[in-house]
């Protein structure tokens, strides 16, 4: 089947030819035409948003950012004020891919990607691609989520959400029918439940915006990734910790999830309270991941979580 090529002039532009149907927004399409290769996206018109230049800056906002959907990782990265305010950000940008691959993505594409299941991917049935159940319950689960009850069970591939879900970050989503804000959080409601997205953007909606405020700016930022190989990899655990300037908590796990996932607000609040030593990290670090469900092969990120919760309590609580 014939597919088409658009180019946006500007944001409003864009959302006028993705109200067609079949219509795609691509950015780098460094996850779009791999999973259109792969036959999980039908799509017949690509819209390319970063020939739309309102959609690739990076601008200040009263202390804090908005960074234009858009915008490339390498840049984000690179930008004196991501890197001064939101060095959590920036540290994630820089875990992703290869340095090719970094200058080709984009923020809003990274945030919108499909899983890296193996059995989504090779088009095996499952829940996300017109089967029932999740085959990596009882088949190869090692990169699999330890978190959460499915029915998918594939982990949360983007690095840059559990920055900015840790950065308390929202996001702009432009349709035809105009603008709507979101937090972090909310793009993935139902990352493991729904079958044909992770995201809960609308057809025709694309991410516009991120917004940072400006009382997430500065304090203490982490961004750490483990690998399987120690680069360009995807992770098999992610942790953003930040201790904003007003002494708050925000610790968020990658990699273990459907969805980026943060830990919960009583643990959150007593490394706020400062003062742990490695007794009280210990204690801290287990019962955040208490909850943890693994599969038959992915216990050792239990043991991955953990250990870099404690790290990075220690380090805060210290902050």
């Amino acid at each position: 089947m014939p597919l088409s090529y658009q180019p946006a002039t500007s944001a409003s532009d864009a959302a006028v030819h993705l109200a067609a149907a079949r219509a795609r927004a691509i950015g780098g399409g460094t996850d779009l035409l791999v999973a259109m290769e792969a036959g999980l996206d039908g799509a017949a018109t690509l819209v390319d948003l970063t020939k739309a230049g309102d959609l690739a800056t990076i601008e200040d906002a009263q202390g804090g950012l908005r960074i234009g959907g858009a915008a490339c990782l390498d840049d984000i990265a690179r930008h004196a004020l991501v890197r001064e305010r939101f060095p959590a950000l920036a540290l994630a940008c820089e875990a992703v891919a290869t340095p090719a691959i970094r200058s080709m993505g984009t923020v809003g594409g990274n945030l919108c990607q499909r899983p890296r299941c193996w059995y989504l991917r090779q088009r095996i049935p499952c829940h996300k691609n017109g089967g029932a159940g999740c085959p990596a319950v009882d088949g190869e689960n090692q990169y699999h989520a330890i978190f959460g009850d499915g029915p998918c069970h594939a982990a949360h591939p983007s690095d840059l959400a559990v920055a900015l879900l840790a950065l308390d970050g929202t996001l702009v989503a432009r349709g035809a029918t105009g603008t709507r804000t979101l937090s972090i959080d909310a793009l993935y409601t139902n990352a493991a439940g729904d079958a044909s997205s992770e995201v809960t953007l609308a057809p025709g909606e694309f991410i516009e915006a991120i917004q940072l405020d400006a009382a997430s700016a500065g304090g203490t930022q982490r961004f750490t990734k483990l690998m399987q190989r120690d680069a360009w990899d995807f992770a098999l655990v992610s942790l953003a910790a930040v201790k904003r300037a007003d002494g708050q908590v925000r610790l968020v796990l990658g990699g273990v999830a459907p969805a980026p996932l943060r830990v919960s607000h009583s643990v959150e609040e007593d490394v706020a309270s400062g003062g742990l030593d490695a007794d009280s990290a210990d204690a801290l670090a287990e019962r955040a991941t208490y909850d943890a469900a693994p599969l038959s092969g992915n216990a050792y990120k239990v043991q991955q979580a953990t250990a870099l919760l404690r790290r990075a309590m220690l380090d805060l609580s210290a902050a």
